[in-house]
């Protein structure tokens, strides 16, 4: 049967759409192009700058792969299968998550995730305590996961949290739901982000580490660390990090400069946000582990 096309059967075209023809050539032939393109917008204040980022961070988002925003294996924080219950309220208090991965004897040993409010349940009944009972299973992801997938997964298994697994089946890192959501929407800070940046640019910790923001001066880090970064073509700690690298750096990566150990905690695809830093002896027995 030959089709009746009519003008009714047209739909109208989305008032959104019909604005973005108006504004912009969209004649761009690739991604690229098209970044290029809503940079020009912000530049002309046709979009406002946080609209152009979130597109920006869309467009990014389906190449993006799980390994690019994991938090590392060595930053995880854990429980063990044999913790009692004090000793796992103990934990949570003193890094304040809502969800944990549980390992038997290593951290190859996966049992499953422990949600700290499954814990309510057993104050001022402490002995019938049995983490078989909470546990419950973890979504495993492989590194090279694309995120638009993972987000995908989050959805479907009502999850917000899932266990990176590397090639070997072992467990490389860690990812969140908030984790996949500040690739588009840019760095969500909660309560504890907050508390951090009250304290200060720069954090020192009791086993020597710094804890550094990345928009930190270099003038100021220089006063508190005693380091003379030159500042012709950098001004801040990020700055100076990429410009030695070479880019911008994922969660992990590290960079040995001037006897000095960055390792980056939290980044995105645009910018690095936390960081890392181990000086004298506990950056050099840092940088001789690796190699």
């Amino acid at each position: 049967m030959k089709r009746n096309n009519t003008l009714t059967d047209v739909s109208p075209r989305p008032k959104w759409k019909q604005w973005l023809i108006d504004r912009f050539d969209l004649s761009s032939q690739n991604r690229n192009e098209l970044l290029d393109e809503l940079q020009r917008a912000n530049d002309k204040n046709i979009l406002h700058g946080e609209a152009v980022d979130m597109m920006q961070g869309v467009m990014e988002f389906g190449v993006l792969q799980v390994r690019d925003i994991m938090l590392p294996r060595p930053q995880i924080d854990f429980i063990y299968h044999d913790d009692d219950f004090q000793t796992i309220l103990e934990r949570i208090s003193e890094t304040e998550h809502s969800r944990y991965p549980v390992f038997d004897e290593d951290r190859d040993d996966l049992i499953g995730v422990l949600l700290a409010k499954d814990l309510l349940k057993y104050i001022g009944r402490r002995g019938e305590f049995n983490i078989d009972d909470v546990v419950r299973p973890a979504l495993l992801v492989p590194e090279s996961q694309r995120l638009n997938r993972l987000l995908s997964e989050f959805r479907n298994n009502r999850s917000h949290m899932a266990l990176v697994i590397d090639e070997y089946a072992g467990v490389a890192g860690l990812v969140t739901f908030e984790d996949v959501l500040e690739q588009i929407v840019g760095d969500i800070d909660d309560e504890h982000d907050a508390e951090e940046e009250e304290e200060g640019n720069i954090r020192l910790h009791d086993d020597g580490r710094y804890v550094v923001q990345a928009i930190t001066p270099l003038n100021e880090f220089d006063e508190v660390l005693g380091t003379q970064f030159v500042r012709d073509e950098c001004d801040t700690v990020a700055g100076l990090v990429i410009q030695q690298l070479g880019k911008i750096p994922r969660q992990g990566e590290e960079l040995f400069f001037e006897d000095l150990l960055f390792r980056v905690l939290r980044s995105d695809n645009r910018r690095i946000l936390l960081l890392e830093v181990l000086t004298g002896e506990a950056a050099v027995a840092e940088q001789a582990a690796v190699a």
